[in-house]
């Protein structure tokens, strides 16, 4: 039961990143046309990260990366 909880908590944190990526995006539209190359790069390796991290069975980090991937996308969108 601990681990569900543990991944409902997870879940909600993952889909909080979506509303601050649009957050973020508003916010700063300079830097994201400067440095657009710079963040699909850093999809990729949060994700790379991701999918190792599955692996070695490290939820707190893995759930970090995906964070970071799922703001930095929805930044990307606009």
């Amino acid at each position: 039961m601990e681990q569900i909880y543990l991944l409902l908590i997870g879940i909600l944190f993952l889909v909080s990143g979506i509303p601050i990526g649009k957050l973020l995006a508003k916010v700063t539209k300079e830097e994201l046309k400067q440095g657009k190359k710079w963040f699909k790069l850093l999809i990729i390796l949060c994700l790379t990260g991701a999918i190792v991290f599955i692996i070695l069975g490290n939820d707190a980090i893995l759930f970090g990366l995906l964070f970071i991937a799922i703001v930095t996308s929805q930044s990307l969108k606009r």
